[in-house]
């Protein structure tokens, strides 16, 4: 298990290497002139702009201002924001955790809701219960996330006035009022991502239910509770482990919208105002922690698959 460990790190640094090179390429293709923008745009005089493009740098060769970018980065340092000249890292450091945890809350709701959809539809298939949770996760895939918060807001905040519509409390300050002004963006996150995982534990359990092994521990008389939660449903998880990983790295990537609807001060907040304001180390910050932590959960899923199913290993 170490030693695959270890191949798999190796191989995520060439990936790192040509992820940077993507994220750093955005000022290549980012539309206007950033210095220009930042001497006042049309109005600023070509000694203006010239000016700022050599304060930034702008004014080096590509490869020089890569390589320059890269090893600040390299060190923790992703440069200031060109408007307010706060650092990036810092921003990032203190907007993560929000991200982070609105992605964790979610990922607990989607396995709250689909693993015993999953378990339930699988172990039923063709019946009142499978019919249910297909009609329930078809539905929950076709709806957007930003409108179901929208609909949950309606519903719980403006109408019920038991939930807080918009606003973040720290963790710290107060863990009940947290969990409370979280709970809307976890549950329209949670919902439809829960759809994809219930499909595919039940397609899974369906498929290890009718092999022959599951079959001889019926006829030896074992218990239809613990054939099911003890020999079907590790095997039935190797696909599920999948998908759940592909999950919450969408899940922190979706979160920009939802941010906005809940006024959650987190990253995908802080990256779309960088967006709107053509805020490149911003953006190029957020892009990359975004595609590392893709890389760090994609590697995660990995080691969960080989533990789960040694011939991955072996391979």
């Amino acid at each position: 298990m170490t030693g695959y460990i270890a191949r798999r790190l190796l191989s995520v640094v060439p990936l790192v290497l040509i992820i940077s090179l993507i994220v750093f390429s955005l000022t290549l293709v980012i539309p206007g002139d950033t210095a220009r923008n930042l001497a006042g745009g049309l109005h600023a005089s070509q000694q203006q702009v010239n000016t700022v493009r050599q304060q930034l740098g702008l004014d080096k060769p590509v490869l020089v201002q890569y390589w320059r970018w890269l090893t600040h980065a390299l060190h923790g340092n992703l440069g200031l924001s060109l408007y307010d000249k706060s650092s990036v890292s810092n921003a990032i450091v203190h907007r993560f955790p929000i991200t982070l945890s609105m992605a964790l809350g979610a990922l607990f709701v989607i396995v709250l809701l689909g693993v015993p959809a999953g378990i339930a539809a699988g172990t039923h298939p063709g019946g009142v219960v499978d019919r249910l949770v297909t009609l329930g996760t078809s539905a929950a895939i076709a709806i957007p996330d930003f409108w179901l918060g929208i609909v949950l807001v309606i519903i719980f905040a403006v109408k019920a006035h038991l939930l807080p519509s918009i606003g973040y409390v720290s963790l710290t300050t107060s863990p009940l009022e947290w969990a409370r002004h979280l709970l809307l963006a976890w549950l329209a996150l949670g919902i439809g991502g829960a759809a994809p995982l219930a499909r595919q534990l039940r397609g899974s359990m369906i498929d290890v239910l009718d092999q022959d092994y599951i079959r001889t521990a019926g006829a030896k008389g074992l218990p239809r509770r613990s054939i099911v939660f003890k020999h079907a449903l590790k095997n039935a998880a190797i696909a599920p482990v999948t998908i759940l990983g592909i999950q919450f790295a969408y899940l922190l990537g979706g979160t920009v919208i939802l941010e906005g609807i809940f006024s959650i001060p987190g990253l995908g907040n802080y990256f779309f105002n960088g967006l709107e304001n053509k805020d490149l180390p911003v953006i190029q910050g957020v892009m990359l922690v975004i595609a590392l932590t893709f890389i760090l959960l994609n590697l995660l899923v990995d080691v969960l698959y080989a533990y789960i199913n040694p011939k991955v290993r072996l391979a």
